[in-house]
Formats: structure tokens, sequence, C-alpha cells
């Protein structure tokens, strides 16, 4: 899907905001239908079935989880929620709701259209398509058919739960992954309390592929939500 066939369906009742990005999506390429509230959303994703939501979760008449919750009952499009600062907690919730990634407002264009992208490309993938069979970005390749890691061609070697927990941030690679999501893949069902688990394993990691794992370049923190692995 190039950006020139996608529709994006925005819900957001902040008129600034829809303004900008009335004016911002066209210029690149994309479709754009508005929606004011919750219900309304709700009702546009059925007539329009966009290929791309940008959700606001500050909607006056219902919360932005349950909107994602209504939307996850019917349709698999990408759902990006654009948040304030202060609600971590909310984004930890929309993202373990369905959402697939989120933005913090006030945002940058380059940022919204990169997470877009992003998430067009995962949209794409065919029904079990595992992606690509290996991941490159700067001195960092991780081939996944050769179960390598390399750092400016020289082999990394990662436990087998270091190395299973980058291979999951490669499977969703620009996207927010949350400490439960990692938790439950990594670890199992039974660990998904355990928030420890990723702090450590994760500046294990960090200590063997970034060049200064205090200003990490690939591994990017969320605060108080999770990872992204950086795919530009």
């Amino acid at each position: 899907m190039t950006t020139h066939e996608a529709t994006v369906l925005l819900i957001e009742d902040e008129p600034e905001i829809r303004r900008f990005l009335r004016t911002t999506l066209p210029a690149h390429g994309y479709r754009l239908h508005e929606a004011a509230t919750g219900r309304q959303g709700v009702t546009e994703a059925k007539a329009r079935n966009p290929d791309l939501i940008l959700l606001d979760l500050g909607l006056p008449d219902q919360n932005g989880v349950e909107v994602i919750r209504q939307i996850r009952e019917w349709a698999t499009m990408p759902i990006i929620v654009l948040s304030a600062r202060d609600q971590e907690q909310v984004k930890v919730s929309a993202l373990d709701s369905g959402a697939d990634d989120f933005v913090t407002k006030p945002f940058g264009v380059n940022e919204l259209l990169a997470r877009i992208r992003t998430a067009l490309r995962h949209a794409a993938r065919p029904a079990g398509e595992p992606g690509e069979s290996a991941f490159t970005l700067g001195d960092l390749r991780v081939d996944l058919n050769r179960r390598q890691v390399l750092i400016a061609e020289k082999e990394i070697h990662l436990t087998p739960i270091e190395y299973k927990l980058l291979t999951t941030l490669v499977r969703y690679a620009g996207k927010v992954v949350t400490h439960r999501q990692l938790l439950k893949e990594v670890w199992g069902p039974l660990h998904v309390d355990e928030h420890h688990y990723v702090r450590v394993y994760m500046r294990q990691l960090r200590n063997k592929i970034e060049a200064n794992p205090a200003q990490p370049r690939y591994l990017l923190t969320e605060l108080g939500v999770g990872y992204r692995l950086k795919t530009e």
C-alpha cells in the first residue's frame, strides 16, 4: 500500500488539531475523514473502513480506550493514539486494548508521518507473513534466519532471553510494545506482572548493542509504557 492509496480517519475533538491535519495529511497523499466524538468516530469507521485511524483519547462523549475496544470487535486496521504527556497509564490501556502505537501531543509532522508509514507497512503484510528475514538499521543487523546479531559486521553473543526480547521488538519494529506484551511474549503469560524482568534484560541488551547505553540509538524507552525499536 502506498501513501497515495491510504485513507485516514481522524477522531479528534480539538478544532486546531483537525485543521492542522486537514492541511498536512492530504498534502502528503492521504485521504482524510474526520469525526469529533467517539460515537461519530465508530460510525465513520464502520462506514468508511479506513486504512488507518488517528484517535484522541480525551473525547467529549466517551473514553478513547472504549472506542478502541468497540472498533476492535470487528476491525483490524491500525489505530494510532494521540495522547497527552500525563496519560501514561491510559496509553498502556490503549495499547493493551488494541491500539498499534501512540503519538504524544504536541507532535511534529515528521514524527506523525513516520508512525503512519510504519503502521501501514505492518498492516500491508499478508496474514501469517513473518515479515523480513533480517532487520538492519545503522550498524545493527538482526538476521532472523541465521539467528545472528551483528554490530558493524561483528557478531554479538546474546543469551536466549536477550535474543528473544530483541527479536520480539524486531517483529514490532517502529511500534511501541508495552511491558505487559513483552513479558507475555518473552517469558509467558504467568509473568505479565514481573516488570523488573524487562528492565534488567533491556539494560543487558543495551550494554551489548548500544554504543552509549545511557543514550540508546536503537532501543528506545517510552516512559511508563514500554519500548520501541527504531526503524529510521
